[in-house]
C-alpha cells in the first residue's frame, strides 16, 4: 500500500464549483451550503476540498449533512460523534459547528430539568418596579385562595388539589426576590395584606409549605437586608422599610407560631432540619434588630423550654450549636430571662452538657463555639444574684474546679465562670464553698502557670484574660471572706508560701499594666492637645470614653491588683514589708497604690467593669460597701511611712 498516496491531497477538479480562497471568511462559510446528492455534483460543497479519492466516494457523499434552514428531517446525525443529536445544528457566531455532546434523549433530560428550575423564578432583582411587585403578590394571594378553596372542597382527596399546592409552592418561592428591593416591596407587602396571608400559611396542613413560609421570612428579615445599596439615605430607607415589615410580622403573633413549629417539625428529616434553622434563624434576625424582643420570646412563648431541651441532644449538629449562640442571645442583657432560665433548671442543665468538655476538648470549630456559647449563657446568668444559689446547689464549683485542672480549652472558660459567681455581696456563700473545696490551691497554681507540684519556673503563665478573671476571683474572696476567719487565714497563707511568691507575681503584673497605661495616657494627652489646639473643647462625654479606653489599656487590672495588694499588706506585717522592699527597689512606695484606688472608689458607680463578671457592690447584712472598703484601704495606706 502506497501511504503517500492514500494521503496525498486530490488535485482539485475544474467544474463549475464555487472555489475556496485559502483564508475563507466566517461569512463565507456560512453562506456555503452542502449538497446530499450521490453524484458528488453539489455545489458549494465544503467538504470535496478535504476527502481523498477513492471508490468508496459515493456513499461517503450520501452521509454529507447538508444545512438547510428549516428543514431538519434533512439531518442524518447516525454518524454524529456520540449520537450528539446537535452534532450539525449548533453553530456560534463564527460559523463553527460544535455540537453539545448530547444524545436527544440526554438533550430532553436536560431540557426537563431547566424547565424545573425556572419555575417559581422572577425578573432580574434591577428590573424590579412596583408593578411587578403587585403582579408577585397578586399571584401569590391567588395562590393561596385557589390552594385553601381545593382543600376544603376535598378534604380527603389530595389528588384534587395536589396542583393548587405546586402554584403555591412556587408563588412562594417568588417572594424571595422582595429582599432585594426592600424599600419599595416591604410597604407593598404590608399594605396589600399578603403578611397576614404569609403568617397564615404557617398554620397549613402541609409541612413543606411550613418550610416555604419560613425560607421566605427568613430571607425578608435578614440583617443585610439593604447593606448592598450604595447610597447611604437608601441604607436608612431600607432599615425603615424593614421596621415596618417585622412590626407586621409581630402583630401577626409571628413569635408564638414560629415557636409551635419547632416541636411540629422532624429533625430527622432533611428539609425539616433545614426548617428548624431557618426559624432560629428568623429569631437572631429579629432579635438582632430588636433586642428587647428576646423577653417577648421568653415571656409569650415556650421558646427557653425548646432550647434547654435541644441543647441536651446527645449528637451534635447545627441546631444544637445555633440554639445554644440563641439561648446565650436571650439570657446577654435581660434579667428577667436570667431569672426564667434559672428556674426551668437552666443552671442544672447547662452545667450537666458541660461537663462532658472536662475530660475532653470539642471535636471541631463548630462544637467549640457550641461550649463558648454555653459557657457565655451561664456566665450571663450568674450575673443575677438570684442564681447564683442554684449555681452553688448543682456543684458548679466543684465542675469548675475540675475544668481548671485539666489542659483543656475548657479550663479558661471555668476561670471566668467562677469569676462570675463570686463576684459581688451575693458570691459570698460562693466564696466561702471554694475555700471549703481546696479551691485555693488549684487558682494560684494556675496563677503562677503550674499544673502540679513537679511543674518548674519556666512553665508558661497564664493568659492575660485568664490572669484578669485571676485577679477577679482573688479580689472577690478578699472582699467576701470574713476577717479573722479560717478562711481569710488560708489566704492570707497562700502569699506567704515559697518565699512570697504570689505577691511578687502580683508586682509583676502591676508593673506590665502600670507600663501598657502609660502608653494609652500618652496617647490620650496628645488628642487632648491636638483637640484644644483647634479650638475645641473636652467635653464630659470624651472624658468618659477616655476613662473606658483606659481602663481596657491596663487601669481596670491596676485597680484589681492595687486593691490585692492594699488588702495583704494591711492584714500581714511580713507581706507588707517584702512588698515595701520590693517597690524600693524601683523608687516606689505603698502611697502609690492609692491614686490608682481612688480612681477606682469615684468611678465606682458609673464604672462599665471593663472585665466580663458583673459585680453587685449593695452590701448584705450590714456589711461594708465596696466603696466605703476602698476608703479604709486608702486610709490605712495615706498612714503608712
Amino acid at each position: 500500500m502506497d501511504i503517500d498516496k492514500l494521503f496525498k491531497v486530490p488535485r482539485l477538479p475544474t467544474s463549475s464549483k464555487r472555489k475556496m480562497p485559502d483564508n475563507p471568511t466566517p461569512e463565507m462559510l456560512k453562506k456555503m451550503r452542502l449538497d446530499a446528492s450521490s453524484n458528488g455534483d453539489s455545489k458549494g460543497s465544503a467538504t470535496d476540498v478535504d476527502m481523498p479519492e477513492s471508490s468508496s466516494a459515493p456513499r461517503r457523499q450520501s452521509r454529507r449533512a447538508t444545512v438547510e434552514d428549516g428543514d431538519d428531517t434533512m439531518v442524518d446525525t447516525s454518524f454524529a460523534p456520540g449520537n450528539d443529536a446537535d452534532y450539525f445544528v449548533e453553530e456560534d457566531e463564527e460559523g463553527r459547528f460544535y455540537g453539545g455532546g448530547l444524545t436527544s434523549e440526554q438533550k430532553q433530560i436536560l431540557s426537563i430539568f431547566e424547565s424545573a428550575e425556572g419555575e417559581g423564578t422572577t425578573e432580574d432583582p434591577e428590573g424590579i418596579s412596583i408593578t411587578s411587585i403587585r403582579r408577585t403578590l397578586l399571584k401569590f394571594e391567588r395562590a393561596v385562595n385557589k390552594n385553601q378553596d381545593q382543600r376544603s372542597k376535598y378534604p380527603d382527596d389530595p389528588s384534587k388539589f395536589i396542583d393548587s399546592e405546586a402554584d403555591l409552592d412556587s408563588a412562594l418561592k417568588s417572594l424571595l426576590s422582595l429582599a432585594q428591593s426592600p424599600v419599595l416591596a416591604y410597604p407593598e407587602l404590608v399594605r396589600s395584606g399578603s403578611v397576614s396571608l404569609l403568617i397564615g400559611l404557617l398554620s397549613h396542613e402541609n409541612a413543606d409549605i411550613v418550610i416555604d413560609v419560613v425560607d421566605v421570612i427568613h430571607e425578608l428579615t435578614d440583617e443585610d437586608v439593604g447593606n448592598e445599596l450604595e447610597d447611604e439615605e437608601e441604607q436608612q430607607e431600607a432599615q425603615v422599610a424593614l421596621k415596618t415589615l417585622i412590626e407586621a410580622l409581630l402583630e401577626n403573633s409571628i413569635l408564638e407560631l414560629l415557636v409551635d413549629n419547632l416541636s411540629r417539625l422532624n429533625e430527622t428529616e432533611e428539609s425539616d432540619r433545614q426548617g428548624v434553622f431557618h426559624i432560629l434563624g428568623v429569631f437572631e434576625n429579629m432579635l438582632g434588630f430588636n433586642p428587647d424582643l428576646s423577653l417577648i420570646l421568653v415571656s409569650k412563648t415556650k421558646m427557653m423550654n425548646w432550647l434547654l431541651n435541644r441543647v441536651q441532644s446527645k449528637t451534635h449538629d447545627e441546631n444544637r450549636g445555633y440554639s445554644a449562640e440563641l439561648l446565650s442571645i436571650l439570657l446577654q442583657n435581660n434579667a428577667v430571662n436570667r431569672q426564667d432560665f434559672a428556674k426551668k433548671d437552666g443552671v442544672e442543665i447547662a452545667l450537666n452538657v458541660l461537663s462532658q468538655f472536662r475530660r475532653r476538648d470539642p471535636v471541631d470549630a463548630d462544637e467549640t463555639e457550641f461550649m463558648e456559647n454555653l459557657f457565655d449563657a451561664l456566665c450571663s446568668a450568674l450575673a443575677e444574684p438570684e442564681v447564683k444559689s442554684f449555681f452553688l446547689a448543682s456543684e458548679g464549683v466543684d465542675l469548675m474546679l475540675l475544668m481548671m485542672k485539666e489542659k483543656l480549652q475548657s479550663k479558661s472558660r471555668a476561670i471566668k465562670t467562677l469569676d462570675y459567681a463570686m463576684s459581688g455581696a451575693a458570691g459570698t456563700v460562693i466564696c466561702a464553698n471554694f475555700v471549703e473545696v481546696f479551691g485555693l490551691k488549684t487558682l494560684f497554681a494556675a496563677f503562677m502557670g503550674k499544673s502540679s507540684k513537679k511543674s518548674k519556673s519556666n512553665t508558661p503563665t497564664a493568659t492575660s484574660e485568664d490572669t484578669s478573671h485571676i485577679l477577679g476571683i482573688i479580689s472577690s474572696l478578699f472582699s467576701n471572706t470574713p476577717s479573722d476567719s479560717p478562711d481569710r487565714i488560708r489566704l492570707l497563707a497562700k502569699f506567704v508560701e515559697n518565699n512570697y511568691e504570689k505577691a511578687d507575681k502580683l508586682l509583676e503584673v502591676r508593673e506590665n499594666a502600670h507600663n501598657r497605661l502609660k502608653g494609652v495616657d500618652a496617647e490620650i494627652e496628645a488628642e487632648k492637645k491636638e483637640t484644644l489646639a483647634d479650638g475645641g473643647e473636652i467635653e464630659s462625654e470624651d472624658e468618659d470614653m477616655f476613662y473606658l479606653r483606659r481602663l481596657e489599656g491596663g487601669l481596670f487590672t491596676l485597680q484589681t491588683v492595687d486593691y490585692i495588694l492594699a488588702w495583704v499588706v494591711m492584714e500581714d506585717d511580713g507581706i507588707r514589708g517584702h512588698v515595701t522592699q520590693m517597690l524600693e527597689r524601683k523608687n516606689q512606695s505603698l502611697k502609690d497604690f492609692v491614686s490608682t484606688l481612688q480612681i477606682y472608689r469615684d468611678n465606682l458607680d458609673a464604672d462599665t467593669q471593663s472585665n466580663d463578671a458583673a459585680t453587685d457592690h449593695s452590701p448584705e447584712d450590714g456589711a461594708l460597701s465596696q466603696k466605703e472598703i476602698l476608703q479604709h484601704l486608702i486610709d490605712f495606706l495615706h498612714g503608712c511611712s
